[in-house]
């Protein structure tokens, strides 16, 4: 299926489907449909995020240092990001509803770094995060997004938009 949609990988893409549906041992599919749809310029994730999955020092971990392929993860060093970082961190500041502590808590995160990097590079920022636009203890992406014009959606979305099938044949 061809699709001019890129897509960008939040990190909790990772966790979930490694902890839950698409684990190592029970769907190595998924891992290797990352690792083609990223062959042909559809899927990465940023710097930041590598260093979110490198905390777990598990293999997870492992997958991101030793097996994702080359510049799967790249660099959030560049002026344009840098700058709609700002703005991303500037606007979460202002707004009264969210607690010190979530403020902090995004700051601290790869969060405004992938809004920043799908903004600049127009692609398609994929997240297990739901809206929550009344949420007071917790920036969510997509309500970000929503205010950046950035678009989102969840894993099974972009694989569906990817034309990605695990079919099950008997061993």
């Amino acid at each position: 299926m061809s699709n001019e949609k890129r897509f960008l990988l939040d990190t909790n893409v990772f966790i979930e489907a490694k902890r839950f549906y698409y684990a190592f041992d029970i769907c190595p599919g998924f891992w290797a449909s990352l690792e083609n749809h990223h062959e042909h310029d559809q899927i990465i994730s940023i710097d930041r995020v590598k260093g979110e999955l490198k905390d777990g020092k598990d293999d997870l971990c492992d997958w991101a240092e030793d097996t994702a392929p080359p510049f799967f993860f790249v660099s959030t060093d560049e002026e344009a990001i840098v700058t709609c970082y700002q703005k991303v961190q500037t606007y979460v500041n202002g707004v009264d509803r969210y607690t010190r502590d979530a403020k902090a808590e995004f700051a601290d995160g790869a969060d405004a770094w992938l809004i920043a990097y799908a903004k600049v590079n127009s692609m398609v920022l994929v997240t297990r995060e739901q809206p929550a636009p009344e949420s007071k203890k917790k920036v969510k992406i997509p309500d970000v997004c929503s205010e950046f014009g950035v678009p989102y959606v969840d894993t099974f979305q972009m694989l569906r938009e990817l034309g990605i099938r695990f079919d099950w044949s008997p061993s």
